[in-house]
């Protein structure tokens, strides 16, 4: 969904006799016209053929790898009660897997503007989608779950419809963001404030939404040569110590901390927790994240792999993997079969969501909900005035 030019063409030097032409901006430019033959017509030119567009296989490869850890991450939930190392394994999985989701939207947000074709795409690609999938999983979950007092609110997000809200709240204040001195310790700030007030509620989800905005924030600042740095081999080879202490901290930790934390769902005061600790916490939770996010994108491959073409379609993948996690959760699939909380089960658990994530981000799926995910609504805009 996010594409870049990668060739320049050059307009052929024109005639010797003519005075030289200014020099040229980078831009995507047509073949000029052949001079037309002495004492004969101009020779008819066809039309120069539009600008191919290529995209990077690096951040493909990254939004598939993100979002699998998503899928698993949320496929470990109901099974690993009881098991301390499954818990690590998913606290140290949910400390990076949003924040670079999050982080490589704000990336790509960088031109964001109000102009009318960027709002229409944030309508269609956003807005739309949210409005559809939190209908559909409030009557999946009113249906499938038996819950006939379930509302459909679009202002209360129901599971992962989140971040959807969410990214529209980023995207529409890039420009602000931009336009500061220091965004990132603003963003930090608001953060914190965030975590400290309860009185936010639930509406929009807009804890969520403060709480995890420093990672879009810092996407925006972030520029392609910050990832050429990231990509580096020692911080590769550092990244391993990186994970492997941060597996023995969760490890040791599990037991004790709050899986809230890590939601940032909730302030410190709604888990109980001293107000000061939101700030603290806030702090502290950012860095850890960060950390890790800069190990996993040392690993990510740069060039074309047999899944890179899937990075294109996690929209389906993130908005529909959610139907099979809570279907199957509806239908005690977990509570019938207990050996899935075993160490067998939980590989089965691991791959199973990992598979079903993966097919949900093929071609084919993305062209079949390419009414939901990329609505054509051209009749519900004002067309573009005509250019004078």
């Amino acid at each position: 969904m996010f594409q870049a030019p990668s060739v320049f063409q050059r307009a052929p030097l024109p005639p010797a006799t003519r005075e030289p032409e200014p020099r040229r901006e980078q831009t995507l430019t047509a073949t000029a016209p052949r001079p037309a033959p002495v004492g004969g017509a101009p020779r008819a030119t066809a039309p120069a053929p539009a600008p191919t567009r290529k995209r990077d296989p690096y951040f493909d490869n990254v939004k598939y790898l993100a979002i699998v850890l998503v899928a698993v991450a949320h496929a470990w939930e109901p099974v690993m009660d009881g098991s301390r190392a499954t818990r690590a394994l998913y606290m140290i999985v949910y400390a990076f897997h949003m924040p670079a989701f999050i982080l490589v939207s704000g990336y790509f947000s960088r031109n964001f503007d109000m102009t009318a074709p960027k709002v229409k795409r944030l309508i269609t690609g956003v807005v739309v989608p949210y409005v559809l999938f939190e209908t559909a999983y409030s009557l999946f979950k009113r249906y499938a779950d038996d819950s006939p007092d379930m509302a459909i609110s679009l202002v209360d997000p129901f599971f992962l419809t989140w971040f959807l809200i969410a990214l529209f709240i980023w995207r529409v204040t890039t420009p602000i963001w931009l336009s500061l001195r220091h965004p990132l310790p603003v963003a930090l700030a608001i953060a914190a404030l965030a975590s400290i007030s309860p009185e936010i509620g639930d509406d929009l989800d807009l804890q969520r939404v403060l709480q995890f905005l420093p990672f879009f924030v810092l996407g925006l600042l972030l520029k392609p040569e910050h990832f050429q740095l990231v990509r580096r081999r020692e911080v590769r080879l550092l990244s391993v110590p990186l994970f492997a202490g941060a597996l023995l901290f969760a490890y040791w930790i599990a037991p004790h901390m709050q899986l809230g934390w890590l939601y940032r769902a909730n302030s410190a005061q709604e888990m109980g927790a001293p107000w000061w600790s939101g700030a603290v916490m806030t702090l502290a939770m950012f860095g850890c994240a960060l950390a890790l996010t800069i190990g996993f994108l040392a690993w990510v491959p740069g060039g074309a792999r047999w899944f890179t073409v899937l990075g294109a379609g996690t929209i389906c993948g993130y908005l529909l993997h959610g139907f099979l996690i809570k279907g199957a959760g509806y239908a005690g699939l977990f509570d019938r079969h207990a050996w899935l909380s075993d160490p067998v089960g939980l590989v089965v658990v691991s791959l199973a969501a990992a598979a079903a994530v993966t097919l949900m981000c093929t071609p084919q799926v993305g062209r079949v909900l390419k009414w939901a995910t990329e609505p054509e609504l051209s009749w519900a805009f004002r067309k573009a005035p005509a250019k004078r």
